[in-house]
């Protein structure tokens, strides 16, 4: 079971800021989609509301064609984890299974199990005597097992030491595959995680400034080197994202994809065209008066 997400014009305010301006998009179901953004750009402001936890200033949302707050048939599809977690620090690892497989119909307990296995979660200790690594590991454990047709994932791995976060990232693409959802992956770890990502989109001071298959859009970054008069000259004109410098040898990151005459005039100057990672992109696409100083 797959559910598409449906925004238009929404937008949050608290107080006199506005979190969120406008967010028009549309996400089809049955893909993973990476929402990206630098801390305050409002990505667990959207998330919230996607996940029934806040309603929205103005704009509307709709998963499955329905409102989603306060509406009990559609939150019971949602699962939303956070690195925060929605734990209490009472309930024991058990506990918290327990509650998660009377929240989300699909919820698979065997499968629940062998991932706690896997993180090696202690069963019977509370919330509040796990690490942070395992209390991360507890949230995606049930974000995973709970098989809601829309599942969200809010940094929900940071705590999560690098052989654990692999793992999940296995699991998540794996469990996909066999049991295909709508799943939204909100992340700062973007190099880690990008191969998962089907679509993109960027938040930027509360603004949609991206929305695009994750292939599109590094096919819309060039980073052209060579000897920095020839590269200048190659780029004169074009939008540039960044540059490196290391003596009379220069890196320029463009944006826009290039043609097959610009490209053949690159060989002609001598000039390499290499990829631009998505991270990249991203570092350069929200970049901020002062990042390098």
């Amino acid at each position: 079971m797959t559910l598409s997400i449906e925004v238009n014009k929404l937008q949050l305010r608290y107080g006199r800021f506005t979190a969120l301006h406008d967010l028009t998009f549309k996400l089809d179901g049955g893909k993973i989609y990476g929402l990206l953004g630098r801390n305050g750009s409002g990505k667990t402001s959207l998330l919230s509301i996607l996940a029934s936890f806040r309603f929205q200033t103005a704009g509307s949302v709709a998963i499955d064609g329905e409102a989603p707050f306060e509406n009990a048939k559609i939150m019971e599809q949602v699962c939303f984890i956070q690195e925060s977690g929605h734990i209490s620090d009472a309930f024991s690892v058990r506990d918290a299974l327990e509650l998660a497989a009377s929240c989300w119909p699909n919820w698979d307990d065997e499968y629940a199990r062998k991932l706690a296995a896997s993180y090696d979660l202690p069963m019977k200790k509370k919330a509040m005597e796990l690490s942070r690594g395992m209390k991360s590991a507890l949230g995606v454990t049930i974000g995973l097992a709970s098989r809601a047709p829309v599942t969200i994932f809010d940094e929900a791995y940071l705590g999560m030491d690098a052989p654990s976060r692999y793992m999940f990232y296995e699991q998540l693409l794996n469990d996909y595959m066999a049991h295909p959802r709508t799943i939204i992956v909100s992340t700062h770890l973007i190099e880690e995680v990008a191969s998962l990502f089907e679509e993109v989109l960027i938040l930027d001071h509360g603004k949609l400034i991206v929305h695009e298959e994750t292939e599109t859009l590094r096919a819309k970054g060039t980073a052209v080197t060579g000897p920095a008069e020839s590269v200048d000259r190659f780029v004169n004109g074009m939008t540039v994202l960044g540059e490196q410098k290391l003596g009379r040898t220069k890196s320029v990151t463009v944006f826009g994809v290039l043609n097959e005459a610009e490209r053949g005039r690159a060989i002609a100057e001598g000039l390499d065209l290499g990829p631009v990672s998505l991270q990249d992109l991203f570092v350069h696409m929200t970049k901020r008066r002062g990042d390098e100083q």
